[in-house]
């Protein structure tokens, strides 16, 4: 039987660690060895660590890299290593290193470079010009990175019908958001029947600043399907064994795999032999049936990333605790018990800080959600601090509550005290704030923005409750209180003050937001949706109008495909009139 035992090593890399990054893939490589695995594939950069951004444009790190990948390939054996780094040569390339037997058997190159969303691949690398195929045995493989996969037409078909490539390999670094794991599915299968090949994806895990890698490792069989799949957001070594029958017998009755364009890349790929391992493919005792991961829903998915950025952003930055202002509303509540999930209840400070204009069920909510959570909790009364502020403004800034620098004013004392919790106890505050908030400028600079992970930045309002309902419902009881998801919204800065006196229902913001900032979609589009003028006019003129705040938020976990930050750039300084922004987008001028 013609087949080939696959391990797939879904590991979490450090940007920069090369030390640390060159072990872990050594272990990943041995305990390849033990179950058997005639080749072990590592994602992309994993040896850098992805996206290194910057750090690719400082020679010494580069050649550190180069330099790094050669003293793994030393200590390869049999079993052959496929693994992603940065080389330097001519240029700088985004490369993937075939290793055996203590040596670098050749280098492959990614090809097509990504430039959109959160990708500047552009900045940092030359593209790869040459094709690769190995031979192994009587089965050939093809080795492609992330992107190269993503079109149809590229370096996989020059494999397939320029080398006779039977499987492909696949080293990604593809970030999480919401629906990508679903697409990205359907994207492996599509080009592995295409092909045909077997279609072997191994993702990158961890998170990054913003940014999420969800795993997701898996083997298409265009004959069989999926064959293996690896859990999600956790590391794994994914082992499979590949039988190449059913491939062969459907390449025999229908060889349109030769006709593909196998010149795309500029010529025939080269192929390089490597010799077998020493008991060969039919030799060994057959490997156990890799396991098929359940999937999640979007919910689960989207919980599951939070609480991955969340942990990943605390230990990369050197933080061992976190400190969360409660409001008594559900925002800060989400927040609190993802934080207690991500790392536990003893590393979770929440800080109640009361003013006038504090209701008695905010009190009451805080105190049972942390009783609920388990967490300790600090009151501190801001009415002093306030008063103090009051008292020292100019005559000039007025003195009615419905002013909204003294709203302000309460919103910075709560910054301020989280921050000093911060500097004085070392703890990671984190910013409860959500995407409906932060699209509308409904939020403070340097008060309720103020600290240093905003976790839920990138979930509307009415995501917010979902997940919070998801984490009830796992959990079997209210562990975020029912009066705290009930509860009208409030900032609670003025007397009887709801989210509603400045923002529309949430339920008929956040679409208008999903179809503005997520979608691309004109005035005139989200209006046909059924939407009112008024409506739309006041959303995109606070989105449009609020982008100096966003600017100066912290980072949080990306969650959807356009989230702000590194997917969303807009100039803070525009002109104001433009035909196709504001309150002049698309005739909706007043």
């Amino acid at each position: 039987m013609p087949e080939i035992v696959v391990a797939l090593a879904q590991m979490n890399s450090t940007i920069g660690d090369l030390d640390n990054n060159s072990a872990k893939i050594v272990d990943y490589y041995q305990q390849a060895v033990r179950v058997g695995a005639d080749i072990v594939a590592f994602p992309e950069l994993c040896l850098t660590g992805y996206p290194p951004e910057d750090l690719l444009l400082k020679p010494e790190f580069v050649r550190a890299s180069t330099e790094g990948i050669s003293r793994i390939a030393r200590q390869t054996g049999d079993t052959i290593a496929v693994v992603g780094f940065a080389e330097a040569d001519s240029d700088t390339f985004n490369s993937a290193a075939v290793m055996s037997r203590g040596k670098i058997v050749c280098i492959y190159r990614k090809t097509f470079l990504p430039n959109y969303g959160v990708f500047d691949e552009k900045r940092y690398f030359g593209a790869g010009k040459k094709n690769v195929v190995l031979q192994i045995g009587d089965v050939r493989l093809g080795v492609t990175i992330c992107e190269d996969i993503w079109f149809p037409g590229g370096p996989l078909e020059a494999q397939v019908a320029g080398g006779g490539a039977e499987l492909i390999l696949n080293l990604s670094a593809s970030p999480f958001n919401r629906g990508k794991h679903a697409y990205r599915r359907k994207l492996i299968a599509a080009r592995s029947i295409d092909g045909p090949a077997v279609l072997a994806y191994v993702n990158m895990v961890g998170g990054q600043d913003e940014l999420v890698f969800d795993g997701g490792s898996c083997i298409h069989h265009p004959q069989l399907g999926f064959i293996a799949t690896a859990p999600r957001f956790r590391e794994a070594l994914l082992v499979s064994q590949v039988d190449l029958t059913p491939l062969r017998r459907a390449r025999a009755l229908e060889p349109r795999y030769r006709h593909g364009d196998s010149v795309r890349a500029g010529e025939n790929p080269q192929v390089f032999m490597l010799e077998l391992p020493v008991k060969g493919f039919n030799g060994r005792q057959s490997v156990q049936p890799a396991a098929q991961s359940r999937e999640l829903d979007q919910i689960e998915e989207i919980f599951e990333a939070l609480l991955l950025g969340l942990r990943q952003y605390m230990s990369k930055n050197g933080f061992l605790k976190v400190v969360i202002g409660l409001s008594g509303g559900v925002d800060s509540a989400l927040v609190s018990a993802l934080a207690v999930e991500a790392v536990g209840a003893e590393n979770v400070t929440c800080v109640f800080m009361p003013s006038r204009y504090t209701s008695e069920i905010s009190a009451s909510s805080a105190k049972k959600l942390a009783a609920n959570l388990g967490v300790g909790l600090l009151t501190i009364p801001i009415e002093k601090i306030f008063l103090a502020y009051r008292e020292s403004l100019p005559e000039s800034t007025g003195h009615s509550w419905a002013d909204h620098t003294l709203e302000n004013v309460q919103a910075r004392i709560r910054g301020n005290i989280l921050m000093a919790l911060s500097n004085r106890f070392g703890w990671l505050v984190l910013v409860t704030g959500n995407k409906s908030e932060l699209s509308m400028g409904y939020c403070t600079l340097y008060g309720d923005m103020a600290g240093g992970f905003a976790l839920i930045k990138d979930l509307f309002k009415t995501q917010a409750y979902k997940v919070a309902e998801h984490m009830n419902n796992r959990a079997g009881n209210d562990i975020i209180p029912r009066d705290i998801i009930e509860r009208k919204p409030t900032a609670e800065l003025r007397e009887d003050q709801l989210d509603t006196d400045t923002l529309p229902p949430y339920e008929e913001l956040d679409p208008v937001l999903e179809a503005y900032v997520e979608e691309g979609m004109s005035a005139q589009e989200i209006m046909e949706m059924g939407f009112s003028r008024e409506l739309v006019r006041r959303v995109i003129s606070a989105v449009d109008g609020n982008e100096y705040k966003r600017r100066q938020a912290p980072v949080g976990v990306k969650i959807t495909s356009r989230a702000f930050g590194r997917d969303w750039r807009m100039p803070i300084s525009k002109y104001q009139g433009m035909p196709f922004y504001g309150k002049r987008a698309a005739g909706l001028s007043e």
